[in-house]
């Protein structure tokens, strides 16, 4: 089987992380965000990823020029314009030959997901497409996907008010999809799989879901991107070393990233955080819940702290506090 790997996205939720790097590109704990993404598919069997390509595409093509990554063959299918979520979908399957059942991923979602399950759920039920299902406390920022005894979808709701939603169980991006949803995109114009495609194949009882139970995170906001990374290393998902080896640190850490080449001034503390690679903590300095871009400078005695999120290459004077903003700031 091979999979579609959206990653077309601007990456606005992200920005300034993301204003010249796409979100799958950024690392999780000193590894790019679509490596890990392609890794899972590869402990499921998958062996061509398909990545559905818009802003940056040179970032991916750059990083992995033999068309490899974690063992997975790639093909690279570069949008002319964006197309939304079925479009993309469509334009990615047709431009890679796709002509059978396939597989479906938001590129941001990091998930323990057994694939292997969702597909035979799938197969069981003969669906057209099965979607993988995830429990949440508030529901209303997502699609929520209520179903009958059998698992067949029966409505698809995007983005309830929270009372009002049916279930708290949400479209975790993640489907198996037969060829013939293809036929149901209209070609070289922008459609939402959510908001056009699912509700349609709801409305003819061929939609069907699964609830993943399992690990799953939208890694898509700087809070989230945050807890992607701390999860690998304080155990909640792994227990990865988060010092990167090619790091200068000779001030304390606790629970942090620090990326390649990343430096940490004598007397400074930084905790909570994650610092890209080759960014600067001064002397002094307190970095805590932030997150620290490639390259920025963080001055000695400064403060960085309360999610505030530093571009790549911004410098924090020394003695300044940053608390909970993003710079330079959103546009």
């Amino acid at each position: 089987m091979r999979a579609v790997v959206l990653v077309g996205g601007f990456g606005t939720r992200l920005r300034p992380l993301t204003l010249r790097t796409p979100k799958q590109m950024l690392p999780v704990v000193h590894r790019p965000m679509i490596e890990r993404v392609v890794e899972h598919l590869a402990q499921h069997g998958i062996t061509e990823a398909v990545l559905a390509l818009g802003y940056r595409p040179d970032a991916f093509q750059a990083a992995y020029p033999d068309g490899r990554c974690a063992g997975v063959r790639l093909h690279y299918a570069i949008e002319p314009e964006p197309r939304d979520t079925a479009g993309a979908i469509r334009f990615a399957a047709t431009d890679a030959g796709i002509a059978e059942r396939f597989l479906v991923l938001n590129g941001d979602v990091l998930t323990d997901l057994d694939v292997g399950a969702l597909v035979a759920a799938h197969e069981r039920t003969g669906a057209e497409g099965t979607i993988a299902l995830h429990r949440v406390e508030d529901p209303s920022a997502f699609g929520v996907v209520p179903t009958d005894a059998n698992g067949r979808v029966t409505a698809f709701i995007e983005k309830p008010p929270g009372d009002d939603a049916p279930t708290d169980l949400i479209n975790a991006g993640t489907y198996v999809l037969e060829a013939s949803v293809l036929d149901r995109i209209e070609p070289d114009v922008p459609v939402n799989v959510e908001r056009v495609i699912f509700p349609a194949m709801v409305a003819d009882g061929s939609l069907y879901a699964l609830d993943g139970d399992t690990y799953w995170l939208d890694a898509g906001t700087p809070a989230t991107y945050l807890a992607a990374n701390l999860d690998l290393i304080t155990g909640r998902r792994g227990a990865e070393e988060g010092v990167h080896p090619d790091a200068e640190v000779d001030g304390a850490v606790a629970g942090a990233v620090v990326g390649r080449g990343a430096q940490v001034g004598e007397g400074a503390i930084v905790s909570g955080s994650v610092l890209l690679p080759g960014a600067v903590v001064g002397a002094g300095a307190l970095v805590k819940d932030a997150i620290i871009g490639a390259r920025a400078r963080v001055g000695d005695g400064a403060v960085v702290d309360g999610g505030a999120v530093l571009g790549d290459d911004v410098e924090v004077g020394p003695g300044r506090e940053v608390h909970g903003t993003r710079i330079p700031e959103e546009s």
